[in-house]
């Protein structure tokens, strides 16, 4: 079982980018049922990512804690996503 659950975040506001306080998480696109395919995608050493999905803009943000975003609605609050 993995020691840590993996953030989840969704772009249903349409926003062109979506700063987020982990390195490692999942994009869902938007809330399902509309959802596109989980993907997991890895900042590495980089700042900044998109999402080939749904070409979410995606930038780290050192003031915000694992698994926050900003804006915040982003955050997928449904664990079973």
């Amino acid at each position: 079982m993995a020691d840590h659950v993996v953030p989840h975040f969704h772009n249903d506001a349409g926003v062109a980018m979506i700063e987020i306080g982990s390195h490692e998480f999942m994009c869902v696109g938007a809330k399902p049922p509309f959802d596109h395919p989980h993907v997991f995608l890895d900042l590495g050493n980089d700042n900044e990512i998109i999402c080939p999905y749904c070409s979410t803009l995606y930038r780290y943000a050192a003031d915000l804690g694992a698994g926050e975003a900003r804006p915040p609605e982003c955050v997928v609050k449904d664990k079973a996503a």
